[in-house]
């Protein structure tokens, strides 16, 4: 076999991708599919671990985000792409004319951000990577500031919240780890859920973005119960247990055809 069948740093994101929402990767499975020998694989893994986004583990390796950590914000806006689109289509309808709309830093909102060229509509952001969409297209919009958290490219913590006590969109637009019928909606890092409660306290309307990978699953800490969203937007129906969580907490759930 040949170790060069992919760059390294290549193969690397191919192995982070595989491990997205697996249990472990094998070292013997990774070898075959990849056609190396085992020994390759293992120092690709050593890397991802000295970069702190796997863990050992006997006969492979697995994400830290098992372990309550965040996956890196390149890794995270490469997952369930057409999902996020289709959310985001679907979203857009919800948006009026004159509407001042805020959205977290989640990659789901940033597909929505990046459609609001031409709109006569403002917003205000906590991520980055939206602030830049939205210079390029035009749109105004306001720039909450604070802690920076790097993996989500995102201001948080007090500063941020404060700002966001004296800001009232008429929508917010925000992402979550997971949904559970019983937790609600969660995140994994403790800043971000300060940051997105903050957001949610101050708009009139709150929509959630929640592509399907996402239902049933839990994370550290409730960003809100389901009786504080007003809608929901996904890509698939929910399950009935889901489903009747939703209905019983009076939400609007949007499926993006």
């Amino acid at each position: 076999m040949s170790d060069g069948a992919l760059p390294i740093m290549g193969r690397q994101q191919d192995i982070l991708r595989r491990a997205v929402g697996a249990v472990l990767v094998r070292v013997k499975d990774l070898a075959g599919e990849f056609g190396v020998h085992e020994m390759t694989i293992r120092r690709d893994l050593e890397s991802l671990v000295d970069q702190g986004l796997m863990e050992r583990v006997r006969g492979g390796a697995r994400l830290r985000e098992r372990m309550g950590e965040e996956l890196s914000h390149q890794l995270r806006a490469a997952r369930n792409i057409e999902a996020k689109t289709a959310i985001a289509r679907a979203a857009l309808a919800l948006i009026e004319e004159g509407d001042t709309i805020a959205f977290d830093a989640s990659t789901t909102a940033l597909a929505l951000v990046r459609l609001l060229q031409g709109r006569n509509v403002s917003a205000i952001v906590s991520g980055l990577d939206a602030a830049a969409a939205l210079a390029a297209s035009g749109v105004p919009f306001v720039m909450v500031g604070g802690s920076f958290h790097a993996p989500a490219r995102s201001f948080t913590g007090v500063l941020f919240e404060e700002a966001m006590a004296r800001l009232h969109p008429d929508k917010v637009f925000f992402s979550t780890k997971g949904f559970h019928a019983a937790l609600g909606l969660t995140d994994s890092h403790l800043p971000e859920v300060g940051a997105k409660r903050a957001m949610l306290r101050s708009g009139a309307m709150t929509i959630a973005l929640v592509d399907s990978s996402k239902f049933g699953r839990r994370a550290l800490a409730t960003i809100a119960a389901t009786t504080e969203i007003d809608v929901l937007v996904t890509d698939a129906p929910p399950s009935d247990q889901d489903m009747a969580a939703l209905e019983a907490a009076d939400i609007r759930v949007i499926v993006a055809a």
